[in-house]
């Protein structure tokens, strides 16, 4: 009996084993996306580039007016936009950009939690020169937005905070669906963790990312597959994997919303994985939130009710926008 329980042991390392060495392989034979030198919604926006704090970031900037600076969700890019950005170019000068480990931005070794995401933005907004700067940040986005705001940050007048990303210690895509929830657990188990990332599908992301909106439909298909294939970039899965075993800091770094003395409006899709607790506790530390919700609308708000980002955040920021136009 004896004998029989230490060959299944050794079976079972030896299986083990070789899950590992060919998840290692199917990573490396992963193709590589090239890339883009524009914008596949957007042909005349011109892709740029810049430093902050020693990371090479991708960015763009279009239209005229006071500054808005878009920021996306995790495991997204700037595209995440492309269905706002035009009509909000009217009325700003609005910039949006990949953070580090997303996109085509770099994809340094760092530690991604809370406090890394906030700095490279910050870092952004100080190596572009921008001020009087309004946020309009999802997600995690909406965090860092906030967390900004709470560290005073004289380069920001004010904040649109959509379906802030700062609760059930940061593991709130696991609501997304029933693969999100085993990602997210796996995520933290190591060996196991990594080599589950690097036999990804598409399948399986296009599930997850599919469980953060009212309606599967109002995701462009080309979006997700671009979405897809910049997970093929070298380390591109290692700093998501980074991010996720570092996701409680959003819901610690929340604490310091207290502090904060600019106008701010959080605005939620209806069907957002947030919770209506959740969503009054943040209206409750924010000194003096707006509050808002938008029906049909998940998490990805500005794929799923662009008209509703764009409407809402047009009326936050009017006495801006006629200041601006006047």
């Amino acid at each position: 009996m004896l004998n029989v329980l230490i060959f299944g042991a050794a079976g079972l390392v030896v299986v083990s084993a070789a899950i590992v060495l060919l998840s290692l392989f199917v990573e490396e034979m992963r193709p590589v996306p090239p890339t883009p030198e524009h914008l596949s919604w957007a042909p005349d926006i011109p892709i740029q580039y810049v430093s902050a704090n020693g990371v090479r970031l991708r960015y763009i900037k279009t239209g005229e007016g006071p500054a808005l600076v878009l920021l996306h969700t995790l495991r997204t890019q700037l595209d995440l936009f492309e269905k706002v950005v035009p009509d909000l170019a009217k009325s700003f000068t609005v910039y949006a950009v990949d953070y580090p480990g997303h996109g085509y931005s770099d994809i340094p070794p760092a530690k991604y939690d809370a406090d890394y995401f906030v700095e490279t933005i910050e870092g952004f907004l100080q190596a572009l020169g921008l001020h009087d700067v309004t946020f309009a940040g999802v997600s995690i986005g909406a965090s860092i937005s906030l967390i900004i705001a709470a560290r005073n940050n004289p380069r920001v007048s004010r904040v649109v905070a959509i379906n802030p990303y700062d609760y059930a210690k940061g593991r709130g895509m696991a609501r997304s669906s029933f693969l999100a929830r085993l990602i997210v657990a796996l995520a933290y188990l190591p060996i196991l963790g990594d080599t589950v990332m690097r036999l990804r599908q598409f399948f399986i992301m296009k599930t997850v990312l599919n469980g953060g909106v009212a309606d599967p439909e109002r995701i462009p298909p080309e979006l997700l597959k671009e979405m897809y294939l910049v997970g093929n970039r070298k380390d591109h899965y290692r700093a998501f994997l980074n991010l996720l075993r570092n996701a409680e800091t959003w819901e610690t770094a929340s604490k310091a919303y207290s502090n904060i003395k600019i106008p701010v409006l959080l605005l939620w899709g209806d069907r957002d994985w947030s919770r209506p607790d959740e969503r009054e506790h943040d209206r409750q530390i924010v000194p003096g939130a707006k509050m808002a919700t938008v029906e049909a609308g998940g998490h990805f708000l500005p794929l799923d009710r662009p008209e509703a980002v764009i409407e809402h955040l047009l009326a936050f920021q009017a006495p801006l926008v006629g200041k601006a136009s006047s």
